[in-house]
């Protein structure tokens, strides 16, 4: 029996909760289909801050890039908003992204039939939308230096090398390839430098994958684009801050950022997480939708570990699940047979699972 080893870091705010959730139905589809997961447990974010006093310490990095995969809720909270921005929780997944070179974040936004109308876009214009989202992940503004703040005057550096562009590039062009052959390149070449060096690495790299068809879109028109017509779009490659902000846009147009997984992977160890925030506002109620964080455990057993068949289980089941009716209380107005708490959709999820 194969066996992997999976770095467990559930966060802050709802992020144990739906972690436990994608827990319960890796391990019904790890028993349906033959393998063996060992999940170890760290603290990263608010979590390991008050534990800590560091949003990442370096046993959970450790254990990271030790393991085969990692499985990561949410984190962050209004707790932790007046620290020093040196030691925040958002420093831990900066880092982590960075020290495992997770460079490529895949974020799949599709239209879910059984959900068409939990969309505030009209039915017609959203049914059928399956868009892939390519963000750059570590480099750009989040990571660019100099950076500073003073009293009357702060300041970002937006930077990419040939390098960082390319291997992105690379990630978007073979996932075009897979799917419909059209690669939608978003920047600001009509003012930024970067992203004219972005359009000169790809167009270098464009007759290398003859049958994937490449267009460039500023971001601007690109976000009013995914509203008016959004099935023009196949993948999205883009830099890390449009990235960021362009497929949040996505899932609302798919209804609820409670359905959207993703994907960070590099050239060592891929960060598996919802694409959502730690909500602290709803934690311990157990209203989350967790459906995210099971489809990005999803990703993870497809990406990671090779199991590609036990991935498609999962998200068969969840559209099953969503086709007979089950809903969190966030889609509780559309076409509800049975309001679920978290743990309940989670089980029967994984019911799904054993039954299929």
């Amino acid at each position: 029996m194969d066996r992997y080893k999976i770095c467990v870091i559930k966060g802050d705010g709802i992020g144990p909760e739906i972690a436990d959730e994608a827990i319960k139905v890796l391990d019904s589809v790890s028993a349906k289909f033959g393998f063996g997961l060992d999940y170890e447990y760290f603290l990263m974010g608010g979590a390991a801050i008050d534990v800590f006093g560091v949003p990442l310490p370096d046993d959970t990095l450790n254990a990271a890039k030790a393991s085969d995969a990692v499985l990561f809720g949410a984190i962050g909270g209004p707790k932790w908003d007046n620290l020093d921005p040196s030691i925040r929780p958002e420093k831990g997944l900066l880092k982590i992204r960075k020290e495992l070179e997770a460079f490529a974040n895949l974020r799949p936004a599709i239209i879910f039939d059984e959900l068409i109308n939990a969309s505030t876009i009209k039915p017609e214009i959203i049914k059928g939308v399956d868009v892939l989202i390519v963000r750059e992940l570590t480099g750009g503004l989040y990571f660019g230096e100099p950076r500073a703040i003073g009293k009357d005057k702060a300041y970002n550096t937006m930077v990419y090398s040939r390098s960082e562009i390319e291997r992105i590039a690379k990630v978007a062009f073979v996932a075009a390839g897979k799917r419909r052959g059209k690669l939608c390149v978003v920047d600001k070449a009509n003012v930024l430098e970067t992203s004219r060096l972005w359009r000169e690495v790809v167009d270098a790299m464009a007759p290398s994958y003859p049958d994937v068809s490449v267009e460039y879109m500023y971001v601007d028109n690109a976000a009013m684009q995914l509203i008016r017509n959004p099935r023009q779009f196949d993948v999205i490659l883009t830099e890390n801050l449009f990235g960021d902000i362009l497929s949040d846009e996505a899932s609302m147009v798919c209804g609820s950022i409670g359905l959207l997984p993703s994907a960070s992977v590099g050239s060592k160890v891929g960060i598996y997480e919802p694409i959502h925030g730690s909500a602290p506002d709803i934690a311990g109620q157990g209203i989350a939708n967790p459906i995210a964080m099971i489809l990005s455990a999803a990703m993870m057993l497809r990406y990671a570990l090779g199991q590609e068949t036990a991935a498609m289980a999962i998200e068969n089941a969840v559209k099953a699940v969503l086709k007979d009716g089950y809903r969190t209380k966030d889609l509780a107005s559309f076409d509800a047979k049975e309001i679920c708490t978290t743990s309940e959709i989670g089980t029967i999820i994984s019911d799904y699972i054993k039954k299929a």
